[in-house]
């Protein structure tokens, strides 16, 4: 069975969609650092292919930054069982790394203007949270109003590059 990298790499940002929020809004912590878990494996699967995919391509710029993305989901999830509190340090590290993986993703044109519109207002809050943390502020991967108001910014651009996907991989079963 050959299933399509383009279904794969959708499959994983949907996990990490649906599981990233669901752990965002737990309390439960085991609860909380499951769903962390699968979300950051998810969304490392589909990055790494992404990243192939648009090397491939030639669009070198994007490529780099889903291997950026893959980098800091790889950070943050090397956190995830050390409890909210003690994934601080990697959640920052993470983060200002999705935040350059965003703009890098973004920036060139391999997605739709709203899609890559979207990536910029998250790679934005992401830094913002970053530079937060690495000035000392004491923020959580849960705090209101920053990080909590990023991560919907964040799934939407997921869902922009599944579309793009599924749209491109419809296309290309057409006559």
């Amino acid at each position: 069975m050959n299933i399509p990298v383009n279904v794969i790499a959708a499959i994983g940002l949907a996990l990490g969609a649906v599981f990233g929020m669901v752990g965002t809004m737990v309390t439960q912590p085991n609860v909380q650092a499951t769903s962390w878990a699968v979300d950051g494996v998810g969304l490392i699967v589909a990055t790494a292919l992404l990243a192939l995919k648009y090397f491939r391509r030639g669009n070198d710029v994007a490529a780099a930054g889903f291997v950026v993305f893959a980098i800091g989901e790889s950070v943050m999830l090397s956190g995830t069982a050390a409890g909210l509190v003690g994934s601080v340090p990697s959640f920052a590290a993470g983060t200002a790394l999705w935040a350059a993986a965003l703009s890098l993703i973004s920036i060139p044109r391999g997605f739709a203007a709203p899609v890559r519109l979207v990536g910029i207002a998250a790679s934005l809050l992401f830094a913002i949270t970053a530079l937060r943390i690495f000035w000392g502020e004491q923020l959580l991967p849960t705090s209101s109003p920053l990080p909590f108001l990023a991560y919907p910014v964040l799934v939407a651009t997921f869902i922009g590059w599944i579309w793009t996907l599924l749209r491109e991989d419809g296309a290309a079963k057409s006559p």
